[in-house]
C-alpha cells in the first residue's frame, strides 16, 4: 500500500503541491484529474521516488519509500512516465522483458509472464518487431506490457503508478487499455492513474483526485466528484452530468 501525508514539493522556491494526503488502497484504480499544471506529473513522481518531498511523507508498505533498495522497491512500485523512449531496435518482447530485470524467476517463467503482458496490452502481434518501427500509439502500449510485467499478475501489497496511459492512443485502445488495467487492480494491485478524459475516470476508477493549482480540490468516488459545481470549479467547463444509460457511471457532456 502506497500512502502519502500532507506532502508538499517546492520548485524555485515556489509551492507546487502541497497538503496532498491519501492512501492507495489494494485493488483499487484512484484517478488523478486536473488542468494543465495543477501538479498531476509532480505528485507521480513524488510517489514513485524521483523528486524528494520538502514536507510530509511517502510510505510504501509502513516503511518510508525512501528507505526501500533499488530491486526491492521495483518488485512492488512500476512507474509508466508520461513518455518512455528507447533509441535501440530492441524488439517488443525484449522492451516488455526489461520489466522482469528485477525479479530472479528464470527465463521460462520470465517468457510465460512477458506473453501475458503483451496480450494484457493488446500487442501480442507485435512482438517480434523492431521498437523503433512501431507508431507512437504502440509504443505506449509496449510501455504499458513493460511495467505490468514488472509486477504481474498483480497482487495485494504492489502499486502502479501511471501517468497519461491514454494519451496517443485511438477510442478502442483507450478502453482496451484502461480495462486492462481495471483487470490488474482486480487481482489486488493498487494502480494511480493520471488522466485528462474525464468520462474515461468516472467509468473505470473506483476514486478520483481533484487537483486545483497544486492542491486537492476533492478525493471522493466518481459520483461525489464529477459533479457540475467541482469541475466548473477546477476546470472552468460547464457541463452536464447524467448517469451513463446502461452503467449508471457519471457522464459528463460539455454545455
Amino acid at each position: 500500500m502506497l500512502r502519502v501525508e500532507k506532502l508538499q514539493i517546492r520548485r524555485n522556491h515556489k509551492t507546487v503541491l502541497a497538503d496532498v494526503t491519501l492512501d492507495l488502497q489494494p485493488g483499487e484504480v484512484l484517478g488523478v484529474l486536473g488542468p494543465n499544471g495543477a501538479g498531476k506529473s509532480t505528485l507521480l513522481g513524488a510517489l514513485c521516488g524521483e523528486l524528494k518531498p520538502d514536507a510530509g511523507h511517502v510510505w510504501l508498505d509502513q516503511r518510508p519509500l525512501s528507505e526501500w533498495g533499488g530491486a526491492q522497491r521495483a518488485q512492488r512500485l512500476a512507474v509508466l512516465p508520461q513518455t518512455s523512449t528507447l533509441d535501440f531496435a530492441f524488439r517488443v518482447d525484449e522492451v516488455v522483458g526489461m520489466g522482469r530485470l528485477p525479479h530472479q524467476t528464470g527465463r521460462v517463467r520470465d517468457d510465460e509472464i512477458i506473453e501475458a503482458a503483451l496480450h494484457a496490452a493488446d500487442v501480442g502481434h507485435l512482438s517480434g518487431r523492431s521498437y523503433l518501427a512501431l507508431s507512437g500509439g504502440e509504443r505506449q502500449r509496449v510501455h504499458l506490457a513493460r511495467v505490468l510485467a514488472q509486477l504481474w499478475p498483480g497482487e495485494a501489497g504492489q502499486t502502479l503508478l501511471l501517468d497519461e496511459p491514454t494519451s496517443m492512443l485511438d477510442p478502442l485502445h483507450q478502453h482496451t487499455t484502461l480495462q486492462s488495467i481495471r483487470t490488474f487492480a482486480d487481482r489486488g494491485a493498487a494502480v494511480l492513474v493520471i488522466l485528462h478524459d474525464l468520462n474515461l475516470a468516472a467509468r473505470y476508477c473506483d476514486r478520483i483526485l481533484l487537483l486545483e493549482e497544486g492542491r486537492p480540490h476533492a478525493l471522493d468516488t466518481p459520483l461525489q466528484v464529477m459533479r457540475p459545481e467541482p469541475l466548473k470549479a477546477v476546470f472552468g467547463l460547464d457541463v452536464l452530468v447524467q448517469p451513463h444509460p446502461e452503467r449508471g457511471h457519471p457522464l459528463i457532456i460539455a454545455r
